[in-house]
């Protein structure tokens, strides 16, 4: 006898990425989508909203009563940095896994996320970028660091992102701030003529944010030592881009515990 398919619920459907899930897990034999939530088309019809190439599911507005309903296994989430929060912990509080693809969570509700993780037994996965090219982007980087420490990214998105710096580039960041083996040469610019001409810097690392439409996800990382430089770049140039690293999202988170950031741990595993 064959297991039964992942319970999925899906916050943010209508949205971009919401849809783009949609289309990614339908027809999964694994995967079975049995609620979707947005707050902008609670009661419509999610193939009206979408097209007829989508499942005839009912849009649910509040979430809560749509999670106590339909007991999902996974809740995915997709909206806004001021509602995932709230989302992931009325999950955990039901004992369901969560997957956060939400980008600008803070620091202090992931905080909070973890401790209801912790409690519940269960997962939440927080994933700046889905594309399995970015994840090992990020891993070349660290390895890039060890030896040339001064480095700079520039991450480039649409011009409907709501947060910057993008995640990726806040977690490229880190990553390369704990593995450099020495401290990057410090550079000064004596003369302004642009205020934030520089950029910001995080860990050390100065990020540059460029938002633009006709842009969808991309991020290059320029290292420099004495006579040489190495840039290490990644383009999503559409979102079914982030599709495989959501279905291995979801088909693994459920054997996952606590706060976890990041698909490194499904793809370089040992």
């Amino acid at each position: 006898m064959s297991e039964r398919p992942i319970r999925l619920a899906l916050a943010g459907a209508a949205g971009k990425m919401g849809a783009e899930v949609v289309a990614a897990v339908q027809h999964e034999r694994d995967i079975e989508l049995v609620l979707v939530a947005d707050r902008s088309h609670g009661g419509e019809s999610l193939r009206k909203v979408l097209g007829t190439q989508f499942p005839d599911l009912k849009i649910d507005e509040r979430l809560g009563a749509a999670l106590d309903r339909e007991k999902p296994d996974v809740l995915v989430d997709f909206t806004h940095p001021a509602a995932a929060p709230e989302h992931a912990l009325s999950a955990l509080t039901r004992g369901i896994a969560v997957v956060i693809g939400t980008s600008g969570v803070s620091s202090d509700d992931l905080k909070e996320i973890a401790i209801a993780a912790d409690r519940s037994g269960k997962a939440a996965l927080v994933v700046p970028n889905f594309a399995i090219g970015a994840v090992l982007m990020m891993r070349f980087c660290e390895l890039a660091a060890r030896w040339m420490p001064n480095c700079e990214i520039v991450e480039m998105h649409h011009d409907a992102k709501a947060d910057a710096p993008s995640g990726t580039a806040h977690l490229t960041a880190e990553r390369i701030g704990r593995a450099r083996s020495t401290p990057p040469k410090p550079i000064r610019t004596e003369v302004f003529r642009v205020e934030g001409v520089r950029g910001g810097a995080h860990e050390g690392v100065p990020i540059h944010s460029v938002r633009l439409p006709g842009l969808v996800a991309h991020q290059q990382v320029i290292f420099g030592a004495r006579g040489e430089t190495l840039i290490l770049r990644h383009d999503s140039l559409d979102r079914s881009s982030f599709m495989e690293g959501v279905r291995l999202a979801i088909r693994r988170v459920g054997e996952m515990k606590g706060l976890v950031v990041g698909l490194d741990s499904l793809l370089f595993e040992g």
